[in-house]
Parts: C-alpha cells; structure tokens; sequence
C-alpha cells in the first residue's frame, strides 16, 4: 500500500526535527571550561576621556539636529578609545584602553548609556577584557555604579561592577579624567 503524500512529509518533518535539535546544544562537563576557584579581583585605574588637542580618544559620530544647551545633547553618539592608567596623569604607565561608544539618554539630564570593554595590555591580566554595559549618570551621582556583563582571557564569565567618579573634568571641552574602581568575580 502506498504512502500518502502528508505520511511522507510528516515522517521527513520529524526527521529534519531530530537532527536540527540534535545540533542546536550539547550538554557538556564544566572541565572543559577549565573551573578553578573563582576569584574576585579590584583593580584601580584612571580612564581619559580627552576631546582636544592634536589625538583625541573620543569623537562625536552622531548628534541631533541643531545642538542643544548642553555638550552632549540627548540622542548624541559617541565613540570611544580611551587609554587607562596607574595615575591621573597623562603620562601614567598605559595599563589598557576602554573602547567603545556611549549615548546621551535623557532629555532632562545628563544621563549616558557606556557600551564599552576595557581591554588590558599590562601585567597579569594582558590579553584580557572586561565589558561593561550601564547607565552613568555623571551629573547626579558623584559615583556612579555600573555593572560588568562579561569578560574574556582571565575574566571569563565575570560579573561584577565598576565604580566611576571624575578626577577632573573641563566641561567647556569636553576633557575628563575618571578615577575607575572595578570589583569582578570571575574564574
């Protein structure tokens, strides 16, 4: 007796089911994560935000029409490669670079969204990152707290928080140097 036409689909629907979900995860054992003792780490850093002079580390890739009041008008897009340091000063052993891009957020205040990884080139921790992704309030909150979602090399599966606060900051130019205080858990 032949098969109808929808026996046929059906059989090769179920089919197609079983090796796509076959594919879509495997479950596997945490050492192959390599799972040591998990470790918390602070670390300490200055982050310079610099607009003027000849190289600047951050640049404005998108602003509403006509600027508003304010330096940093909602909707304003900016992008980032900002170097860390051990000091405050410019001339402080480079430790790593923040990049990424933050956005101006709110129509009544100065409110930034930080998208942003800090990838380290010094010490125990050269080679590796930390992401953060957060609102910073920077004219409200003398410190601001934002959270770390991610890492890689020796912070992989971090979690944790950073603490920012301004050092120095010239709000006609737009320069600021930001004292960071990073507390993350990670293996």
């Amino acid at each position: 007796m032949a098969k109808s036409p929808f026996f046929i689909c059906l059989n090769l629907s179920f089919l197609f089911s079983s090796l796509v979900t076959a594919s879509y995860y495997e479950t596997m054992s945490s050492s192959i994560f390599d799972y040591r003792q998990e470790k918390f780490t602070h670390l300490h850093f200055y982050f310079h935000d610099v607009v003027t002079g000849p190289n600047p580390s951050m640049v404005i890739v998108a602003e509403p029409n006509g600027r508003a009041k304010n330096s940093l008008p909602f909707g304003t897009v900016v992008a980032m490669d900002d170097p860390l340091t051990t000091g405050p000063e410019s001339d402080s052993k480079l430790v790593g670079k923040a990049q990424g891009i933050y956005t101006s957020i709110s129509q009544e205040e100065m409110a930034l969204m930080m998208v942003m990884t800090m990838a380290f080139t010094e010490g125990e921790f050269n080679g590796s990152t930390i992401s953060v992704l957060a609102r910073n309030m920077i004219m409200s909150e003398p410190v601001r707290e934002m959270a770390i979602v991610g890492g890689t090399g020796a912070f992989r599966f971090a979690r944790g928080y950073a603490q920012a606060k301004f050092y120095s900051v010239d709000f006609t130019k737009g320069d600021a140097i930001v004292e960071y205080d990073i507390f993350v858990l990670h293996y």
